[in-house]
């Protein structure tokens, strides 16, 4: 900045340039992994369950679409749904869909067959299940936020209940639950950061339990936002009908 003869100060183009640069939100691409099996949900696929006329999965996209960070969405799903989601994609008019791409043979064969189709421009990509439509736009600008700043962060909420170890049936110890927390998606993380941890599990056929997993394995820290106990996971049909009970504000 410098000083004009009146005594005023002039920031200088490069100085204005820069703050801008600083300023402009970041470009995040999610992906959303919708190629599951659904075993534990008998076989029906829990992503097409209808909750007030609506499928699971799309008030998983709605949630993304809704949510000014977010450029792009990408879905990931099994090759004889791909059609049936992009009509539903078409049917409600979502403009942030770019993608509608079949899965690999496991979660994280299917993130990366999203992440590699993702732009170049993305420079932040958030991974978020499928089956978790109840998340809000609040905590996907947090995490994304925290991604930016530190490069790898995650919703999180601690342990509620009292944990037993248990071997054989049998308590064998409690576990101290203080320090325990339960990771939620949207995982979100730099794109160089995700793609390396990813690829190099997958090249080692490491299994992972999530993404988070991936990225604490290459030595990096994975730092955490509030989640919510209503950002539930549909694993079974209990479940369901909570996210039920959740998405038509009966709680």
């Amino acid at each position: 900045m410098r000083r004009l003869p009146n005594g005023n100060y002039c920031m200088s183009l490069f100085s204005v340039l820069n703050s801008l640069k600083r300023l402009k939100p970041p470009t995040c691409t999610v992906v959303i992994a919708a190629a599951g099996t659904s075993q534990r949900c008998k076989g029906e696929d829990k992503l097409f369950f209808s909750i007030n006329d609506k499928p699971v999965i799309v008030y998983t996209i709605e949630a993304f679409e809704s949510c000014k960070l977010i450029n792009d969405i990408i879905i990931v799903t099994r090759e004889d749904r791909v059609e049936d989601i992009a009509k539903l994609c078409a049917q409600y008019s979502f403009k942030k869909v770019s993608l509608v791409i079949k899965g690999g043979q496991t979660r994280l064969e299917s993130v990366l067959n999203g992440i590699h189709a993702a732009s170049k421009k993305a420079r932040l990509i958030a991974i978020h299940d499928g089956a978790r439509p109840c998340i809000n736009t609040e905590i996907i600008e947090q995490t994304i936020h925290k991604a930016e700043k530190i490069g790898a962060a995650a919703p999180a909420v601690a342990i509620a209940s009292t944990v037993k170890k248990i071997e054989n049936g049998v308590i064998e110890s409690t576990v101290d639950r203080e320090n325990l927390y339960e990771i939620q998606t949207p995982q979100i993380f730099r794109t160089e950061i995700i793609k390396a941890a990813l690829t190099k599990a997958y090249k080692k056929s490491i299994e992972v339990t999530d993404d988070c997993m991936a990225v604490e394995m290459t030595g990096m820290s994975v730092h955490v936002v509030e989640g919510s106990r209503r950002n539930i996971k549909i694993t079974t049909n209990e479940d369901f009908r909570i996210a039920e009970a959740f998405l038509s504000g009966e709680y």
